[in-house]
């Protein structure tokens, strides 16, 4: 995300707008000027950085002033007579030139608006703003209510952008304003979703992405959650996930009907605190790049519906200790499966030495195995599903080791 235009360039973005609606609706010459009476903005684009005074050294009474301001910078609007020799009373001048002021710097607001919350949501997903007061304070300046438990779901176009020859075939400086075009519709189509009052809550963040900070917590996903969809022992990182995740798969059916694009989705946890938001960008980011990379497109990513590459994509330990602990986490009260997951692989996945080793009839082992697959989701039987299973017990006897249990 590139630095907000500073206060000169944008009043000088004003001063051109004007410019040329005043000239195109009055058929007249317009100058605006800043406070030095030199030309920033004009109908004749030559005279552009000219003092005025020096162009014009006798000002006849038929110029009208209408003075312009615009944040702290001041100027005016010298308006000539009309090309076609139609009079037209100062007064209704006068009052069309304001008011076409009046719009664009209104506009020009409301865009300035919306690029500081979209630089402040992505500074604040990417951990550039530390300070806790200094987040508290710009959010309530910018309307964006950070008091409910928040997880980051990332929208992309970027597969859809990238293979669009619409985007191949208009100029450069075009690309980004489609694309930005782009992402107001997603940002619409999120509120009008999700029933939000406004759009405070959602970013774009530059690559084709959009960022919401949904709330997280089950008042605000009741419509999408089942009784029994958090495990009893489940962190709090994880709680509400599969409701999250459920609104996400509808969320994604109904921007792919509105917008008519290829899209996919990342899903991040819940991490307490604001500073926890940029946790879950993490996760979403990575659930995203690594659901993209091996799994299918069109589709919303979750780091625990990524199977192996999970375990071996992310890079952050505690984050793979914490996905090994919600996977297993149905399991928690039940050690005589977990003993049996140990003796499973130990004995290399081998039916009959397993129940040989542990003392029990095959059937009651291929009894515990289906237990195993249908309280968490996986199957030992299978490879890929056994990995996972191997892989999440043995991190989450590192972590036991490492609290001294």
């Amino acid at each position: 995300m590139k630095a907000l235009l500073n206060t000169t360039t944008q009043f000088e973005q004003v001063a051109t707008i004007v410019a040329e609606r005043v000239a195109q609706l009055l058929c007249a010459e317009v100058f605006v000027l800043d406070q030095d009476a030199f030309v920033i903005a004009s109908s004749n684009p030559k005279l552009i950085k000219s003092s005025f005074n020096y162009i014009y050294k006798e000002i006849a009474f038929n110029y009208l002033r209408v003075p312009l301001s615009f944040n702290t910078q001041v100027g005016e609007v010298i308006v000539c007579k009309p090309h076609n020799g139609e009079v037209i009373s100062s007064r209704l001048v006068q009052e069309l030139v304001e008011l076409v002021i009046s719009q664009t710097t209104v506009i020009d607001t409301l865009l300035n608006q919306h690029q500081l919350k979209d630089k402040f949501i992505y500074d604040l997903l990417h951990g550039f703003i530390n300070e806790e007061t200094t987040v508290i304070r710009y959010s309530k300046l910018l309307g964006i209510d950070l008091a409910p438990p928040r997880a980051v779901i990332l929208i992309s176009a970027a597969d859809s952008i990238s293979k669009n020859d619409f985007f191949h075939q208009i100029q450069p400086e075009k690309i980004q304003v489609e694309i930005r075009r782009w992402a107001n519709q997603v940002i619409r189509s999120v509120v009008s979703f999700f029933h939000l009052p406004k759009d405070t809550i959602c970013a774009y963040i530059g690559n084709g992405e959009v960022a919401v900070l949904k709330a997280s917590d089950t008042k605000n996903l009741r419509s999408w959650a089942n009784h029994g969809d958090i495990p009893e022992q489940c962190s709090s990182s994880w709680a509400n996930l599969t409701a999250l995740k459920r609104a996400a798969r509808a969320l994604l059916t109904y921007l792919q009907d509105e917008t008519g694009m290829s899209l996919n989705i990342g899903i991040g946890r819940y991490h307490p605190g604001i500073r926890g938001l940029a946790q879950s960008y993490e996760d979403a980011r990575a659930a995203l790049s690594l659901g993209c990379r091996f799994g299918d497109r069109n589709q919303v990513h979750c780091l625990d519906g990524l199977g192996i590459a999970a375990f071996v994509g992310v890079g952050d330990e505690q984050t793979k200790i914490e996905l090994a602990a919600y996977l297993l986490s149905p399991l928690n009260h039940e050690p005589e499966l977990l003993v049996t997951l140990d003796t499973f692989f130990a004995e290399d996945c081998c039916l009959s030495s397993t129940a040989n080793r542990l003392s029990i009839h095959r059937n009651t082992l291929s009894y515990r195995l289906d237990k195993v697959n249908l309280l968490t989701g996986l199957n030992p039987r299978h490879f890929d599903d056994a990995v996972q299973i191997r892989l999440a017990l043995l991190l989450r006897k590192l972590s036991i080791s490492a609290r001294g249990g």
